[in-house]
């Protein structure tokens, strides 16, 4: 269920409070294979089921930075600011893979507005938002990575 602000005088009071969860999503090994082959990460851990198997886990794991990249789907499916022209990925303040995330595993995110800054410049009216995204793992007490992400919204 997407939360809906009408603009981002909305949203400044959401600082603080959580945005919304998202539904689970499994990652398959094909997203691994091709998360691998367009970052040219193709270690055996993420990409070879067989060598895997006797490997550390028991199976292949998904690349932490592609459970992280499934964040800007994931922001899009906890909330919007309808008044929003535009949005710009401007940064990570912070960014920990807590959790190792096995083929065929569940993940989803649990969305916190963590601060808020309101702009006025040559761009336009808007703001800076932090957002907090904690990777839930299915069956699992850690989450699978942390993230503050940094965003400009323009209206």
């Amino acid at each position: 269920m997407t939360d809906e602000f009408n603009n981002i005088d909305e949203i400044e009071a959401s600082v603080g409070q959580e945005l919304g969860v998202t539904d689970w999503q499994t990652i398959t090994q094909e997203q691994i294979n091709d998360f691998a082959e367009v970052t040219g990460d193709l270690q055996w851990i993420h990409t070879k089921p067989l060598k895997a198997k006797f490997g550390p886990f028991g199976t292949t794991i998904a690349h932490g930075f592609l459970v992280l990249s499934l964040a800007p789907k994931m922001l899009e499916d906890t909330y919007v600011v309808k008044s929003a022209k535009m949005g710009v990925n401007y940064g990570l303040n912070r960014v920990r893979f807590t959790a190792p995330v096995p083929v065929n595993s569940e993940v989803r995110a649990r969305v916190t507005l963590k601060s808020f800054e309101k702009m006025d410049n040559a761009r336009g009216k808007g703001a800076r938002l932090v957002v907090s995204l904690a990777f839930e793992l299915k069956e699992s007490k850690r989450p699978a990575c942390v993230a503050d992400l940094v965003f400009l919204i323009y209206e």
